[in-house]
Formats: structure tokens, C-alpha cells, sequence
């Protein structure tokens, strides 16, 4: 399907990673109601976010599959930063803790505090995310027309999550945007894949394009 097609009205759009960019564009354009579980997200593979969705979310996050990184980002809430004192000028930073059974790493939840261990806040943030998953099913069940965006992903994983929207959505409307970058494109085109429901574009190699965004996201509206 081409781009011209996904253009329309929605219950509910929803963001497949593979990082922040598809959620923070959607807050941009008003298409963001709640927050998802892969909102704040990394997820280098869409097979790995297929087999998430396949399994319902089934253990993700769960203590004994989780991984301290050595990378480090910034601790966010909902999207925007936390400062460590009134003057904003310090943000907290946040450890990166990879799930390994889903290799999906959170990026933004577990805020570095001195003289504390990153577990301590896994409670809270897990609460946080259970509540996230459930309400997430819940909009996605009684959504009867549905746009997913996800950032790079190959045809077969495209293919494969079209499979797995279809048997999850049973006889409920999906569209998916897929957006591969590539070097030197100036700006977006359509790549044809010829994959039911799904439109596939590509990008110019920078995720914080947001003209391209606008030009993707105009006139696509979540009622």
C-alpha cells in the first residue's frame, strides 16, 4: 500500500520502535494518547518485537532476564527529562538494562542515584510497565482500525509481522508504516513491497528528520 493510503482517521496508533523517534513524533503531532510499552525503547530487531507481540508481552522485563549495559542516557519521564536539582541544568542520567530474552533494552527508567543500585527502582518501574502492557491490550482489543509505525526492519520481518497482527487483531483493521533510513536520500519515497496492509518507506539517515516525519504524519489523524 502506498503512502496516500495510510493517510486517515485511527482509534489507535501505536509505536514499534526500534527507538524513541516514532512516539516523540507522534506526541508532536498529537497522535500519542497513552503511554505503550516500546514507547522509550530500544529494539534493534523487529523480530525480536514479533515474537514480544506473538507472546502477549509474556515475561518481558522480568528481574532474572535483565542485563546491566555500559551504556548510559538520560532518565525520562514520559518522554522529558528529569532534572537532578530546581536550577535544570543537571539531568539525571539512566542506565541502560537490556532484557536478554527479548534483547530490548530499556533506556530511559533506571535513573543513576548515588549510592543506590539500579534495582532498587525495578519495583516501581515494573508496576509502571505491567500497568502500560495491560492498558495497551486493552485499546488494542477494542481498537477497530489500527496504525503500528516502526522504525527499520526487512520485508520478511514485515511480512511476518503482518502475520502475527492478523491472527492477534482477528477480523479488526491494521496498517503498518515501516521507515528504513538510507545513506544520502533526501527525502522520502516509497519502497513497494507489495505486503498486505503494511507501507513500507524510505528515509533519509537521520531519525530526528522532522520534516520527513511531518510529511509522513500530515493528515493522519487518532480519533
Amino acid at each position: 500500500m502506498n503512502l496516500q493510503d495510510v493517510k486517515k482517521n485511527y482509534d489507535l496508533i501505536v509505536s514499534l520502535g526500534a527507538s524513541c523517534a516514532p512516539a516523540i513524533n507522534m506526541r508532536r503531532w498529537n497522535l500519542r494518547k497513552f503511554s505503550m510499552p516500546l514507547d522509550w525503547m530500544v529494539s534493534i530487531s523487529l523480530t525480536d518485537v514479533n515474537r514480544l507481540l506473538h507472546n502477549k508481552f509474556q515475561n518481558f522485563m522480568e528481574f532474572d532476564n535483565l542485563s546491566v549495559q555500559e551504556e548510559t542516557h538520560y532518565f525520562l519521564d514520559e518522554g522529558l527529562p528529569i532534572f537532578a536539582d530546581r536550577t535544570e541544568t543537571a539531568v539525571v542520567k539512566s542506565y541502560f538494562i537490556k532484557d536478554t530474552l527479548y534483547n530490548i533494552t530499556s533506556v530511559h527508567d533506571f535513573p543513576i542515584i548515588e549510592g543506590t543500585h539500579w534495582t532498587m527502582t525495578y519495583s516501581s518501574y515494573k508496576a509502571k510497565l505491567d500497568l502500560r502492557i495491560t492498558r495497551f491490550w486493552e485499546r488494542l482489543t477494542n481498537s477497530k482500525d489500527t496504525l503500528f509505525i516502526r522504525w527499520s526492519a526487512d520485508y520478511d520481518q514485515a511480512a511476518e509481522l503482518q502475520s502475527i497482527l492478523s491472527h492477534l487483531l482477528n477480523k479488526n483493521k491494521f496498517t503498518v508504516i515501516i521507515l528504513n533510513p538510507v545513506h544520502e536520500l533526501k527525502s522520502v519515497r516509497e519502497a513497494n513491497w507489495n505486503i498486505e496492509n503494511v507501507c513500507a518507506l524510505e528515509f533519509p539517515n537521520n531519525m530526528d528528520d522532522y520534516e520527513s516525519w511531518d510529511y509522513i504524519l500530515k493528515d493522519i489523524v487518532m480519533d
